[in-house]
């Protein structure tokens, strides 16, 4: 079985790596499509035994008369490759390799769902439907986001549910106090935190904030320190592809708000050891996967997050961490005093949800879900292929 995996970026979607690893270690045969054969991950895709094509066929942000010629190239690499199944990540990807090859190809395609952003807009999620054929096929990587497809008219078995993995062995260690010490915070000042790339408003979907929630993630933090001023707030993570202006947006805010108790370290690449420094990891966003849930629970820090997209999946209120409405300060400067006020009732939650997120995310047993996946798809596509 050949699987050609479509990805937008060679630089980030760490978690097609880890899933490429496992896919070949289950014995499928993996080509990896990346704009770059030499920069980002692309050198760990080789070592991993995947070949790598190099292609760039992400068609946001490109000019209308270039698409024809992309779709043109993903045409090309199909029929270079010769996949048995195709694998897109994002979006975009998944949109142009259904344009270029059309409704009636007969090559498998699924889309693995990265976020629910899309589905929330009605007309991109009429377009994610309207494009497909009766060979494309999706994986949820959350329960919304397959009961949005199932809502959408989706057939049940051309949707599956598959969570995102990640490797899970870099996270849980000690507390090392090295973030404190690097940023002059106490040892006991009660730390909450904030691990999120910062993702500008995307104007095309009617936003005017950040879809991670950072400035509801300031605004609690100031509420939190009118009745708690010991407080202090770390951002970790820089501008999201170039978006520098939104970054110093954020830090003014956090300057004009805060009084010097909030901390942005930038982006980091130790963030599995940083992370038990914090007393309480935040996830105010507006529209998410897991997202930044997964990490901190799979550490053990107890976590107040949004009601949004899969964060329930793994936050369940009471039991494994706290639920707030999004885009409401108020809201989540209370949970996040009642995380801090209740030490005893967060490390136990913690317990439990790091216990439900090593289940769930484990790439290892993700990456053999989605192999199994496969295997099921082109079965069902053997049968449909089959003259009555």
């Amino acid at each position: 079985m050949k699987a050609l995996h479509i990805v937008k970026t060679a630089h980030a979607a760490n978690w097609v790596l880890h899933q490429v690893r496992v896919l070949i270690a289950a014995g499928v045969d993996v080509a990896v499509a990346l704009p770059s054969v030499t920069e980002g991950l692309a050198p760990q895709y080789r070592a991993a035994g995947a070949t790598i094509y190099e292609a760039d066929l992400n068609p946001a942000g490109r000019y209308p008369w270039k698409i024809p010629g992309v779709m043109r190239a993903c045409r090309e690499l199909i029929a270079q490759v010769r996949p048995d199944i195709i694998h897109t990540h994002h979006v975009g990807t998944a949109l142009l390799v259904r344009a270029a090859l059309g409704k009636k190809s007969p090559i498998p395609r699924v889309f693995q769902v990265a976020g629910p952003l899309h589905l929330e807009n009605n007309f991109f999620a009429w377009l994610d439907v309207r494009l497909s054929g009766p060979q494309d096929f999706w994986i949820a990587t959350c329960e919304w986001t397959r009961k949005r497809y199932l809502a959408l008219g989706v057939a049940p078995d051309h949707v599956f549910l598959s969570y995102a993995g990640t490797d899970v062995t870099p996270f849980g260690g000690e507390r090392t106090g090295v973030l404190r010490r690097e940023l002059g915070i106490p040892p006991d000042a009660p730390t909450i935190g904030m691990v999120a790339y910062m993702y500008p408003p995307k104007r095309i979907l009617g936003q005017h904030r950040g879809l991670k929630g950072h400035e509801d993630f300031i605004a609690a933090l100031s509420l939190v320190r009118q009745l708690r001023p010991e407080v202090r707030g770390i951002i970790v993570g820089g501008a999201w592809n170039g978006a520098t202006w939104y970054e110093q947006r954020l830090r003014d805010l956090g300057a004009q708000t805060c009084n010097g108790s909030l901390y942005f370290t930038g982006t980091r690449t130790d963030v599995a050891a940083i992370y038990p420094d914090l007393d309480l990891a935040v996830v105010p966003s507006l529209s998410e996967n897991l997202g930044g849930a997964a990490e901190p629970l799979i550490s053990g820090v107890p976590v107040v997050a949004s009601n949004v997209g899969g964060l329930p999946d793994v936050i369940r209120d009471g039991e494994t961490g706290w639920l707030v409405p999004s885009g409401n300060p108020r809201a989540l400067a209370s949970a996040i005093g009642d995380a801090l006020d209740n030490r005893d009732e967060a490390r136990s939650r913690a317990t439990r949800g790091q216990a439900l997120a090593r289940q769930l995310l484990d790439v290892g047993t993700t990456g053999r879900e989605v192999a199994r996946i496969y295997r099921q798809i082109l079965a069902q596509s053997d049968v449909t292929a089959t003259p009555k």
